[in-house]
């Protein structure tokens, strides 16, 4: 493995290593090579400054009390509405709140600005109170088109703030660090190329070009939520095929990437879900059967529009990536050493183009939870339905063969198999069922994170299915039929747990081992996004139309 120092619809020479067929590029600054120090929690005060609020992208809030448990958007009707405003015509990543300001990426169907015209990515800077727009940061669209960046669907990045800097990945596949009060203190920090500098615009502080830096070809969107533990931030880049669906553009482009959050300097880089392919090219000289090296696990699929999680087992920093290939990676997040792998699909299955195949990737996000992790499979929702799994690992777990592999052997999914003794499952929900069940397969492709709370876990299913597992076991405890389609994700807080469907329905069901629904809100459009509490409100996007609202008692 080579290490070299440098700078959807949906949805680099110093040192040369091998180790497991990846590549990892790796810059060592002074102090950086020993472990990192402990990460920013994020879970202290009220805000929800990034993805799953806190590294661990556990979607549950545990500082909020007293929310309404129902509220009606009706005109002349309302009820705990204390806001709305409407966005672009797509705001996928869901509201990120912190010091007073909501941060939205979306598309530019509704100009905040008459300078600026046509498809844009659009990230919202909010005021928290009033939803008034503070600042908004402008990213004109790739000339590629669609595939590396489909049009109209803005930015699905949501970004992490830290003090007075915010961090998120835009349309054009550029890591951007931007300053949290743009240009309203009427300096330009950082980068001075911003063609718009008035007080409501971004005041970039440094951006890198993953694109034109790093080579990445980003398949229909570059869609990561970074992560930020002590200096350093870490991000999925979204390398993937090209519109043919089975040529891989850039394989020894990175698909996970570490960099330094104050400059952009990347820190290590690997390739692993395309790593077999540069390999295998080398070895033929040329001719390679991709569709083969995917079957068997060893090359991605199609995109990669998933986000790392950072955990520190028995004490042990780790950074924890999911890959295309379908595999789970955890990381050293200092060196980006290879600690384990995980294959979250069965060794039979296979994968073929437009979703009709058992093989799946991710779009759902991991989630760490007494040191066991949590993760669906799924792929694009355009692919339609299929087959899914449904993951607890032990990231405890060191593994005891050469290729650093904790996956249960063969597709024997026991944990308690003799043979999978030194694998890290703990259990797994889902597979193709028999013809006594009712369809067949047992849990099916998601594009939802978990959350897991006092022992339960919560999710959902692409085709509509809420479920509720024991997380320590995964046995099922209840499900619950939408009657709708899902792209959004279970939310707890204040006892109850929260997730919206296609049809525009929100549901809220109480916390507990027992199925119970509280309410069923009509919010009057699609919900896709996750729902987000902070500070005593509820925060809700919804698709055509799109709105931000917030919701609570006045």
């Amino acid at each position: 493995m080579a290490f070299r120092g440098q700078t959807r619809q949906f949805l680099a020479a110093a040192v040369t290593c091998s180790v497991l067929g990846g590549t990892l590029a790796a810059l060592y600054l002074p102090g950086f090579n020993r472990p990192l120090a402990n990460a920013t929690r994020r879970d202290a005060g009220r805000d929800w400054p990034l993805f799953g609020g806190t590294v661990q992208r556990n979607l549950v809030n545990l500082k909020e009390t007293g929310l309404p448990v129902s509220w009606n958007i009706e005109p002349g009707k309302e009820q705990n509405l204390i806001w709305s405003v409407p966005l672009g015509s797509k705001a996928y990543g869901g509201p990120v709140i912190a010091n007073g300001r909501i941060y939205v990426g979306t598309n530019n169907d509704f100009p905040r600005d008459p300078a600026v015209t046509g498809d844009k990515g659009i990230m919202l800077c909010l005021d928290e109170k009033t939803g008034e727009l503070v600042w908004q940061a402008v990213h004109d669209k790739l000339p590629a088109g669609r595939v590396n960046d489909w049009p109209r669907e803005g930015i699905c990045s949501s970004p992490v703030v830290e003090g007075k800097r915010i961090w998120y990945i835009s349309n054009r596949c550029e890591i951007i660090c931007a300053d949290a009060e743009g240009f309203r203190d009427g300096k330009n920090d950082g980068v001075a190329d911003e063609a718009l500098t008035g007080p409501k615009n971004a005041d970039v502080l440094w951006r890198l070009d993953m694109i034109k830096q790093l080579n990445v070809f980003p398949h229909n969107l570059a869609t990561c939520s970074p992560l930020i533990v002590g200096d350093t931030l870490f991000v999925i880049t979204s390398n993937g095929v090209d519109e043919g669906h089975i040529n891989i553009p850039q394989p020894g482009a990175p698909s996970f990437l570490a960099v330094n959050k104050n400059d952009g300097k990347v820190l290590w880089s690997s390739n692993l879900p395309s790593a077999s392919l540069v390999e295998a090219r080398k070895k033929s000289g040329g001719d390679v059967d991709i569709k083969k090296l995917v079957d068997q696990g060893k090359l991605l699929m199609h995109g990669q529009w998933s986000n790392p999680v950072y955990a520190e087992p028995n004490g042990k920093p780790v950074i924890i990536f999911p890959g295309g290939d379908g595999w789970v990676y955890g990381f050293k997040p200092d060196t980006g050493e290879l600690l384990w792998k995980f294959d979250c699909n069965p060794k039979k299955s296979e994968y073929k183009l437009g979703g009709k195949g058992t093989r799946n990737d991710f779009v759902s996000t991991p989630v760490v939870w007494e040191n066991k992790l949590y993760i669906g499979v799924g792929q694009d929702p355009e692919h339609d339905k299929g087959v899914g799994h449904l993951w607890c690992i032990d990231i405890t777990k060191s593994p005891t063969n050469p290729d650093k592999d904790l996956s249960p052997v063969g597709d024997n999914f026991d944990p308690k198999a003799p043979a999978n003794k030194d694998s890290g499952l703990i259990w797994h929900y889902g597979g193709l069922a028999g013809d006594d069940y009712e369809r067949n397969y047992f849990f099916g492709r998601t594009m939802s994170t978990v959350a897991v709370h006092d022992g339960l876990l919560y999710t959902s299913e692409y085709d509509g299915l809420v479920h509720c597992l024991d997380a320590r076991t995964g046995a099922k405890l209840w499900d619950h039929d939408m009657g709708s389609d899902t792209w959004s994700s279970t939310y707890w807080v204040d006892g109850r747990v929260y997730i919206g469907n296609e049809a525009g329905k929100l549901h809220v069901f109480a916390h507990g081992k027992q199925k119970k629904l509280l309410a069923t809100i009509n919010m009057k459009a699609k919900v896709r996004a996750t729902p987000v509490a902070s500070g005593g409100r509820v925060y809700m996007i919804t698709e055509n139309p799109c709105k931000l609202y917030c919701l609570g008692a006045k």
